[in-house]
């Protein structure tokens, strides 16, 4: 196994550890424009992710609440930290990007050009363990929802 390998490993479980033991924008926001619920039933996962956005399509603020395993909670956090100051169609661009790096081993697709990943790019790492992908993912599809008006409940299953 390679040196880098190694160092991405412990930079995927440090960041998704911090991020799970100190989540970033957890709570819900009062008169959101946006929300929508996340389940995945075989883990317990349930999380409610919310966002104010303006006039201009500019997420102004992303929050989340509810409980779930650690890497569930991390994604969560991530997103949030993520979408924050973007605007929707950039957000359900960083959604499309991390689904479908997280459900597949390929390279990067050409609909994420311009897309800066930064710290998302550690959640890779649960492709290693692929019944967690679902938790991982679990938010983003939250966001997807909410963003694009459905407001539903959605379910990993």
């Amino acid at each position: 196994m390679s040196r880098l390998s190694d160092d991405l490993r412990e930079l995927y479980r440090e960041l998704i550890l911090d991020h799970a033991r100190n989540p970033r924008h957890f709570g819900c926001i009062e008169g959101a424009t946006h929300s929508a619920e996340g389940i995945n039933p075989l883990c317990g996962d349930k999380l409610r992710m919310y966002f104010r956005v303006d006039e201009n399509g500019r997420i102004e603020d992303a929050r989340f609440e509810g409980s779930g395993c650690a890497i569930s909670v991390a994604s969560a956090s991530l997103l949030t930290d993520t979408v924050i100051g973007q605007t929707t169609e950039r957000a359900l661009a960083y959604f499309a990007a991390m689904v479908r790096r997280l459900a597949s081993r390929g390279e990067p697709a050409e609909s994420e050009a311009g897309l800066d990943l930064g710290k998302l790019e550690a959640l890779e790492g649960v492709k290693e363990f692929p019944t967690r992908v679902k938790c991982a993912t679990l938010a983003w599809h939250a966001l997807d929802s909410a963003l694009n008006g459905r407001g539903s409940t959605v379910s990993t299953e």
